[in-house]
């Protein structure tokens, strides 16, 4: 009886560790039109997480921009990087959530940041002074990436912080 118990309790712990683990392909909405809008790649370097945009999405929700083949910039953020490959995410894991530093590459603001993780979706909370907002991300699907699109592999990513 004591094996069993233990057996169970190794295999709830080893199911909360993966439950709370964000790294992986997700995908944003917009708000407005509930539309896709991009894939983060959240990735860990040196005990820390980190958010990519990997590609965005265009009105038809058609991936139109990559990382293998960037169009649009970030003209708010110093040296108007591409949108995607730029990191917009960095967090350290605290409890049973990870908190940190989001970037807005539109306007190039920067956001307190806590990130909850439950199933296959992130609960992204942004917040300035009293005000926050919480947009949920969902794990990214294969269907969700062009049929010939490479997935790149996030654990050679390297982060890269702009400035804003």
């Amino acid at each position: 009886m004591i094996k069993k118990a233990s057996f169970f309790i190794f295999l709830f712990c080893i199911s909360s560790l993966y439950s709370e683990n964000i790294v992986g392909f997700w995908k944003t909405r917009n708000d407005k039109t509930g539309k896709p809008q991009s894939i983060i790649g959240i990735y860990e370097y040196q005990n820390r997480y980190y958010g990519r945009i990997i590609g965005s999405y265009d009105e038809e929700g058609k991936m139109d921009d990559t990382i293998y083949d960037p169009i649009g910039r970030a003209n708010a953020v110093q040296g108007d990087p591409y949108f995607s490959g730029l990191d917009i995410v960095w967090v350290n894991k605290r409890g049973n959530g990870y908190q940190g530093t989001i970037l807005d590459p539109r306007n190039g603001s920067t956001y307190r940041v806590e990130i909850t993780r439950n199933n296959n979706k992130l609960f992204v909370k942004g917040k300035l002074l009293f005000f926050s907002g919480t947009r949920v991300w969902t794990l990214a699907t294969p269907s969700d990436f062009p049929k010939d699109f490479k997935m790149p592999d996030l654990s050679t990513f390297v982060p890269s912080i702009p400035r804003t």
